[in-house]
């Protein structure tokens, strides 16, 4: 008796899986892609390549750019992106699915092209409550060639580094002039193998405050904490310690100048203390 309950018990689960699905497929079905592109000049392209993506939603605390990494010199940057997004409306509210890849192109300098893409899913619970899901990855980025040391000798190798990161954000309407966001994030970034004692792990948390002052005005501020790890601070031959506290702090508006005309503007300060114990190390007690 036991095993014909657990048999029909399956064929009723196999059945509302099969339900499930047949529901949720037409709606996954209709997906939309959007692409764009942006065209860039720099003066600088490794001041560029580390700090494009530094914005309050983005990437802000990159990995930190040496100044012996600059003097690359000018180019023109390519910006391909594209978006597919999708969305589901369930008892339990909205869901929206999105894959955003992208990449930079460079003109005169290709060994630093990157790529990079994100994967989300914001949930809306009501009109004015939504969690955000994150999942980002930029796969070996150039960060420019840096001073190695080996036995005594000293040689200049390409630093790269790949990063993983998730991001989880609460967004909170307040009324219909303010808006509340509390965003954390977990990370790696993955060294290539010369620079390996470098591979770091990292926690950010921060809130965000959005205030509409007019239909179309809209101000913002938002800060940052986060401390990074990094592997090597615990090898006893170690020379160096990038371990790191972070503090970012971003102000500023968005204006809607016309129906298909819109102007930003963002302020960005960022402070990266050291937290090196290391008496050897150049970063120990510096910013």
């Amino acid at each position: 008796m036991r095993q014909k309950e657990n048999g029909m018990l399956l064929r009723v689960l196999l059945l509302l899986g099969l339900s499930t699905l047949a529901w949720i497929a037409p709606a996954l079905a209709e997906w939309s892609v959007v692409g764009d592109g942006y065209l860039y000049y720099t003066d600088e392209v490794a001041l560029f390549s580390a700090v494009r993506r530094s914005t309050m939603d983005g990437d802000p605390t990159q990995p930190v750019l040496d100044v012996s990494r600059t003097g690359v010199g000018s180019d023109m940057v390519f910006e391909p992106g594209a978006l597919i997004s999708n969305a589901i409306t369930t008892g339990l509210g909205r869901t929206a699915f999105s894959i955003k890849p992208q990449g930079f192109i460079y003109a005169v300098n290709p060994a630093w092209n990157q790529a990079s893409v994100a994967a989300e899913v914001l949930h809306s619970f009501t009109p004015n409550t939504a969690l955000r899901l994150r999942y980002f990855t930029a796969p070996d980025q150039l960060l420019g060639t840096t001073e190695k040391h080996v036995e005594e000798t000293e040689s200049f190798v390409n630093e790269r580094v790949t990063s993983h990161i998730g991001y989880i954000r609460f967004e909170q309407r307040l009324s219909d002039h303010w808006e509340f966001r509390l965003q954390g994030r977990i990370g790696k970034r993955l060294y290539n193998d010369p620079f390996a004692q470098r591979n770091t792990t990292f926690w950010t948390i921060g809130p965000h405050i959005f205030w509409r002052a007019t239909d179309h005005l809209k101000l913002f501020v938002g800060y940052h904490y986060e401390r990074g790890l990094a592997g090597g601070r615990k090898e006893f031959e170690a020379e160096e310690d990038f371990s790191y506290v972070n503090h970012f702090f971003a102000v500023g508006f968005d204006a809607e100048l016309m129906p298909r005309l819109e102007l930003e503007v963002d302020f960005h300060y960022e402070r990266n203390n050291f937290t090196s114990g290391i008496p050897e190390d150049e970063r120990n007690g510096g910013a």
